[in-house]
């Protein structure tokens, strides 16, 4: 098992789906975590059953649209300690083509997806220049690697992710700063449950779903969050500027 003893990881979107696996993951490696959400109800249940675990955590209330609230959630996380390891998973996905989205809905994904990453890593580099070290994961698609159908808006945002994760990390990498993203196929999160059953037939929906991904089956939320820990631990000290797959084949083909 990989280790974090003594690590603090501040991770975005962890009240539920992907990152509230990888806030236990970390929490279970010996991290103390800061479980950053604009949800206050799903963000504090992740906290106490950490915390009921035997584990360290605290939640912030978090929306990372908002510029200033980024900032005031890493200088919060870095009262007591040095923060060493961020994590960027809040996210929102978007159906629609070219013709059927909006100049409204690519704001409101680009606000999210994409500055919401951007305003967490300005706000945290330079905590990790002072200290000299420091370690960002962030989340981003199969859909920031390939297209996908119907969704023009979502996938602008996810290769937008990939990039910067990719020129940040040459930018950093002489300066003890390691940065990468996991790229997902589809995951089973609440989210997505929740949008199976909207179908008029949630099962062939679940089927059609899992048959993108080679091995027949969509990926579990601690699935990617072991990617996350690997990417966050010692053992993977010469990984940076990687967008790792863990897509169940998709993007082989």
């Amino acid at each position: 098992m990989f280790n974090l003893d003594n690590k603090q990881a501040l991770i975005t979107g962890a009240g539920s789906g992907i990152g509230a696996a990888i806030a236990h993951r970390f929490a279970s490696a010996g991290a103390k975590v800061w479980i950053a959400d604009r949800d206050k109800k799903g963000g504090e249940k992740t906290v106490e059953e950490i915390k009921e675990a035997g584990h360290q955590a605290e939640f912030l209330l978090l929306d990372v649209s908002d510029e200033e609230a980024c900032i005031q959630s890493v200088h919060s996380a870095c009262k007591e300690a040095s923060l060493d390891i961020l994590v960027n998973n809040a996210g929102i996905g978007h159906v629609g083509t070219l013709e059927t989205t909006t100049g409204d809905d690519m704001d409101h994904l680009y606000q999210v997806n994409v500055k919401g990453v951007f305003h967490m890593m300005k706000a945290a580099i330079p905590f990790m220049l002072e200290q000299k070290a420091g370690n960002i994961v962030n989340l981003a698609s199969i859909g920031g690697l390939v297209g996908v159908k119907d969704r023009l808006a979502y996938c602008m945002t996810k290769f937008a992710v990939v990039g910067l994760t990719k020129s940040s990390a040459l930018d950093y990498a002489n300066q003890g700063i390691r940065v990468n993203c996991i790229c997902p196929g589809r995951v089973e999160t609440p989210f997505v449950k929740a949008r199976l059953a909207e179908y008029e037939d949630p099962e062939a929906a679940y089927r059609e779903m899992s048959s993108t991904q080679p091995i027949g089956r969509m990926a579990q939320p601690d699935e990617i969050a072991a990617a996350a820990l690997y990417l966050a631990s010692d053992e993977a000290g010469s990984v940076t500027g990687s967008a790792l797959s863990v897509d169940g084949g998709w993007s082989a083909g």
